[in-house]
C-alpha cells in the first residue's frame, strides 16, 4: 500500500494543460517580462514528428501512459485500461520530480519482486539494471564519432574558402603538403599540389589580380556557407541554431521543449555547425557539440523504457551527455565531468557522475581513434610547456584576470542588449539577412589580416604554442643583441630581444583584438549553431600573448630590475608568452560564463601539466570576482532570462525577508481563489468553473464553509477523466454528482450516477502557512522540483504559489535592488 500511495502521489502534481485555454507553462515564460517566442512562423510546423500531431497529450520527449505501473492509476473504478495522457506532459511544461521518482521507484519494486519468478524475469531486471551504462556507451560512441566527423569537415571546408588540393580533393591545405618533398622550412604551407584559387582561375601567384581574386573567393565561399547553414535551420531544424547550453540547463531543470533534441535537430545541427564553423564567423563548434551529444542522449535513451517513461531518469542520461560533448569539444573527460556537474545539471546523484565519466571516456577514446587533426590529441590545441613560472608573474596573471572579467561583464550586457533590440525590432524577422550580413562583414574585415583570416583553433594554436626551432611564426622571429642573429629562445641559457617582425605581428594582433571583440557580440545569437568558447578563448589568448611579449621583453633588456633580478638570469629566457596566451584565454571564457573549478581542469588537461594549475586558478578566479562585481549571471543564464525559460538558478541566494502570504494568489484585490468542494458539486459547475478560469489546478476542500484543505486536482486530469467516463460509462450528465471522497454521498433515488475522481485527487500536496519565508519555499521549489505549493493558515486554505509567481517575485526584488545600487 505504502507504495500505491506514493505513486498516486505523483498524480497529484503532474504537468498539466488546459484543453479550454491557452493556459500552460507557456505562462511562466513572461516571468522576467519578456515573452518567448517560441511560437513564430519560423518554429511553425518545422520541428521533428515524434509525437503525433493530432494527440493533445502525446509528447516527443518520452513519458508513455503512466496508469501501467499499478492498479492504482486508474482513474475511473470500471476503467481497467490506463488513459491515454495521463503521466506524459506537453510541450512547454514542467515535469514532476517528485512523481517521476516516485515512479521509478514504483517501477523499481516491480521488477525486483518479480525477479526470482523466472529465468526470464531475472534476465529482464539484468537487462533494466544494465540499461543506464548501454545508454551512456551508445551517446559517448556516437557523440565522439559525430565530433570527429565535425572537426574533420570543419577543418576541409575551412581550406576550401584558400585552394583546393589537386591530387587528392578531400584533403586539406596541411594534409595536402604531407607528403610533397619540395616544402622548405619557411614556406611549409606551399606545395605544388595545393592551389590557391588565383593559380587556378588567373594562373599567377602573386601580383594585386592574385590577391583580388583570393579576397573575392574568400569572402564567396564564406557568404556561401552561412548562407547555407541559415537556411537549413530556418527550413528543417529552427532549434538548432545557438549554442543550445541555455535550453539544456533549462531541459536538465525539468522543462519541456518538444522538438530540441530531436533527430531533424540533430542531423541539421551536425551539417550547419560545420557551415557555420568554415563561414569564418565568430563563433565555435565546442558550445554545440554538447547540444549535439544531448540530442544522441535523449535519442538512445527511447531504446530503453526506463529512461523513455521517465522524465527524471532521461535527464540522468542527459547530464551523461552534457558531459562527453565537452570531452570530445576539448580532450578533457574530467573536466567535462566537472562542467556537467557545475554549469548545467540540475539534479545530479551519484550514479550519474561515474556513468558521466564513463561517456566522457568513451567519447574521448573514439574521438582519439579518429584522429580528427592527425596530431595524436583530441583538440587542435594541444600544447606542453618545459619552463617553470615564477611567483613575480602571478601580477599579470592576475592582470589577465581582471581583463577577462571586464570582458566577460561588458560582453554579457552588450550581447543582452543587442539580442533583446533583435528580439524588440522588426531586425529580428530577416535572420537569413541578418546572417549574411554578418558573415561579409567578417569575411571583408577578416581576410587582410593573417590573424583573423585563419580558423579560430589554429589562431589559438599559433597563440598558445611557444616558439621553438619548428616554428616558423612571425611571433617567434627573435634576434640576439650580441650578433644580430636569429636566436633559438628555447635554449636553456638564451634570451632574445624581438625583431620588427614580432612588433609587427603584436599590432596585428591588437587589431584581431578588437575585431574579434566587436564580432563576437553581434554573432553570438545569430540564426545558426554558434559557440561561445573559442571566440572567447581566441581574445583572451590575443591579450594574453600581447601581456606575454611586453612581459617577455622587459625583463630581458630590464633584468637588473628587483622583480627579474631575484628570479631571471643575465641572458636567461624565464617568460613564457604562451602560457600568458592560455592563462588569459581561461581568464575570459571564465568571465563570460562564470566557470571556475571545470574551467581549470579543462585547461589543465589541454597543457598536460599540473605546474600550471595556481596561475590558471589565480586568473579564473580573479576573473569570476571582477565579473561578479558588475552582475553575477553567466552569459547562459542572463539568455535563460532573456528568452524567458522558467529556471530557478540554485547558485543565487535569496536573501530577502519576505513571507510566502506576500507572494501566494489570490492578492487581496485579486478574485478569490478558486477551490472545489469534495462532494457538493455537480458535473456542470465542475465544467463552468474549468471554462471560467485558467488556472491549471485547483485545491479541494470539506465544504465552502469549512475551507479545509483535502487536496489538490488538477486540470488537465479532471478534463482527462470527464472525457473518459462519458465515453466509457453511461449515465454521466451535467446533474451527476462529483465526489473525491472514497465513499458516494448519500443522494436521492432517481439522482444521476455519481462521477468519482478520488483517484486524480493529490492527497499530500505541499502546502506551507502564510507566515513561511520565502528563502525557504524558494529553496523547497529549487530542491524538489514543486510547480505549486498551496499556502494555508490552520489548515484553511487561503492562496497558492507556483513557479511563475517565484519567478515574477525574483525579477521584482532585482528591479528593485538595482536602481538602489545604482543610486549609491
Amino acid at each position: 500500500m505504502e507504495s500505491e500511495q506514493l505513486f498516486n502521489r505523483g498524480y497529484g502534481r503532474n504537468s498539466y494543460n488546459s484543453i479550454t485555454s491557452a493556459s500552460s507553462d507557456e505562462e511562466l515564460l513572461d516571468g522576467a517580462g519578456v515573452i518567448m517566442d517560441f511560437h513564430t512562423t519560423e518554429d511553425d510546423n518545422l520541428l521533428d514528428g515524434d509525437a503525433s500531431p493530432g494527440s493533445n497529450y502525446a509528447m516527443s520527449n518520452g513519458g508513455g501512459g503512466g496508469g501501467g505501473a499499478s492498479s492504482s492509476t486508474h482513474l475511473l473504478d470500471l476503467l481497467e485500461e490506463p488513459i491515454p495522457g495521463v503521466g506524459t506532459y506537453d510541450d512547454f511544461h514542467t515535469i514532476d520530480w517528485v512523481r517521476e521518482k516516485c515512479k521509478d521507484r514504483e517501477r523499481h519494486r516491480k521488477i525486483n519482486s518479480k525477479k526470482k519468478e523466472s529465468a526470464w524475469e531475472f534476465t529482464k531486471s539484468l537487462y533494466d539494471a544494465w540499461s543506464g551504462w548501454l545508454v551512456v556507451t551508445l551517446t559517448g560512441l556516437a557523440s565522439g564519432a559525430l565530433a570527429g566527423g565535425i572537426d574533420i569537415a570543419a577543418d576541409w571546408m575551412n581550406d576550401l574558402k584558400e585552394g583546393v588540393c589537386l591530387s587528392a580533393m578531400w584533403f586539406n591545405h596541411e594534409q595536402c603538403c604531407w607528403g610533397s618533398n619540395k616544402t622548405t622550412f619557411a614556406e611549409r604551407d606551399k606545395c605544388p599540389q595545393w592551389k590557391t584559387w588565383a593559380e587556378l582561375i588567373l594562373g599567377q601567384e602573386q601580383g594585386p589580380g592574385s590577391y583580388i581574386m583570393n579576397y573575392f573567393m574568400f569572402t564567396f565561399w564564406a557568404l556561401s556557407f552561412a548562407f547555407l547553414a541559415v537556411s537549413l535551420v530556418k527550413v528543417f531544424a529552427p532549434y538548432a541554431c545557438g549554442s543550445g547550453i541555455p535550453e539544456i540547463k533549462t531541459i536538465l531543470s525539468g522543462f519541456i521543449i518538444r522538438g530540441y533534441l530531436g533527430k531533424w535537430t540533430l542531423m541539421i545541427k551536425t551539417i550547419t555547425l560545420v557551415l557555420a564553423v568554415a563561414s569564418g564567423l565568430s563563433l565555435g563548434k565546442e558550445g554545440p557539440l554538447v547540444h549535439v551529444a544531448c540530442c544522441c542522449g535523449n535519442i538512445f535513451s527511447y531504446l530503453f523504457p526506463k529512461y523513455s517513461k521517465n522524465e527524471a531518469k532521461k535527464r540522468e542520461v542527459l547530464s551523461a551527455a552534457s558531459a562527453a560533448g565537452v570531452s570530445v569539444a576539448f580532450g578533457a573527460p574530467i573536466g567535462g565531468v566537472l562542467f556537467s556537474l557545475e554549469e548545467v545539471s540540475y539534479y545530479f546523484p551519484l550514479k550519474t557522475l561515474w556513468r558521466s565519466f564513463f561517456a566522457a571516456l568513451v567519447a574521448a577514446f573514439v574521438l582519439r581513434s579518429i584522429n580528427p587533426f592527425g596530431n595524436s590529441r583530441l583538440v587542435l590545441f594541444y600544447v606542453e610547456y618545459h619552463t617553470p613560472w615564477y611567483l613575480f608573474e602571478l601580477f599579470p596573471f592576475i592582470l589577465l584576470g581582471v581583463f577577462g572579467g571586464l570582458w566577460g561583464a561588458f560582453f554579457i550586457r552588450a550581447n543582452i542588449a543587442w539580442c533583446r533590440r533583435r528580439k524588440s525590432t522588426r531586425f529580428g524577422k530577416y535572420p537569413v539577412l541578418e546572417v549574411i550580413t554578418v558573415a561579409a562583414i567578417t569575411a571583408i574585415v577578416a581576410f587582410p589580416n593573417p590573424y583573423t583570416r585563419q580558423n579560430t583553433s589554429e589562431l589559438i594554436k599559433e597563440l598558445f604554442t611557444d616558439c621553438g626551432p619548428l616554428e616558423s611564426s612571425q611571433l617567434c622571429q627573435y634576434r640576439s643583441l650580441m650578433n644580430g642573429s636569429q636566436a633559438d629562445p628555447t635554449g636553456p641559457d638564451t634570451a632574445s630581444a624581438a625583431t620588427p617582425g614580432v612588433y609587427s605581428a603584436m599590432w596585428q594582433l591588437s587589431l584581431a583584438l578588437v575585431f574579434k571583440i566587436i564580432m563576437t557580440i553581434f554573432t553570438f545569437g545569430l540564426k545558426v549553431p554558434s559557440g561561445l568558447f573559442i571566440p572567447s578563448m581566441a581574445i583572451g589568448a590575443i591579450a594574453g600573448r600581447i601581456v606575454g611579449i611586453a612581459v617577455e621583453q622587459l625583463a630581458y633588456y630590464h633584468h637588473d630590475w628587483f622583480v627579474f633580478r631575484e628570479w631571471c638570469e643575465v641572458g636567461a629566457d624565464c617568460i613564457t608568452p604562451g602560457l600568458y596566451a592560455m592563462v588569459g584565454a581561461a581568464a575570459c571564457l571564465g568571465g563570460v560564463t562564470r566557470m571556475t573549478v571545470s574551467l581549470v581542469v579543462i585547461v589543465f588537461e589541454l597543457t598536460g601539466g599540473l605546474e600550471y594549475i595556481v596561475p590558471l586558478m589565480a586568473a579564473v578566479m580573479t576573473s569570476k570576482w571582477v565579473g561578479d562585481a558588475f552582475g553575477r549571471e553567466g552569459i547562459y543564464e542572463a539568455h535563460i532570462r532573456l528568452n524567458g525559460y522558467p529556471f530557478l538558478d540554485a547558485k543565487e541566494e535569496f536573501t530577502h525577508t519576505t513571507l510566502a502570504r506576500e507572494v501566494m494568489r489570490p492578492r487581496r484585490s485579486d478574485p478569490p481563489l478558486a477551490v472545489l468542494t469534495q462532494d457538493d458539486m455537480t458535473l456542470a459547475e465542475l465544467q463552468g468553473i474549468i471554462s471560467e478560469t485558467s488556472y491549471n489546478g485547483f485545491p479541494v476542500i470539506v465544504s465552502k464553509e469549512s475551507q479545509r484543505l483535502v487536496g489538490f486536482a488538477l486540470r488537465r486530469d479532471i478534463t482527462i477523466a470527464i472525457e473518459n467516463a462519458r465515453r466509457k460509462q453511461e449515465g454521466i450528465v451535467l446533474n451527476s454528482r462529483v465526489y473525491f471522497t472514497q465513499h458516494a454521498p448519500t443522494l436521492p433515488a432517481d439522482s444521476p450516477r455519481p462521477l468519482k475522481l478520488r483517484s486524480i485527487l493529490d492527497m499530500s500536496p505541499f502546502t506551507v502557512t502564510d507566515h513561511t519565508p520565502m528563502e525557504i519555499v524558494v529553496d523547497i521549489f529549487r530542491k524538489l522540483g514543486l510547480r505549486q505549493c498551496l499556502v494555508t493558515h490552520n489548515g484553511i486554505v487561503l492562496g497558492i504559489i507556483t513557479k511563475k509567481n517565484i519567478l515574477e517575485h525574483l525579477e521584482e526584488i532585482k528591479q528593485h535592488v538595482e536602481p538602489l545600487i545604482d543610486d549609491i
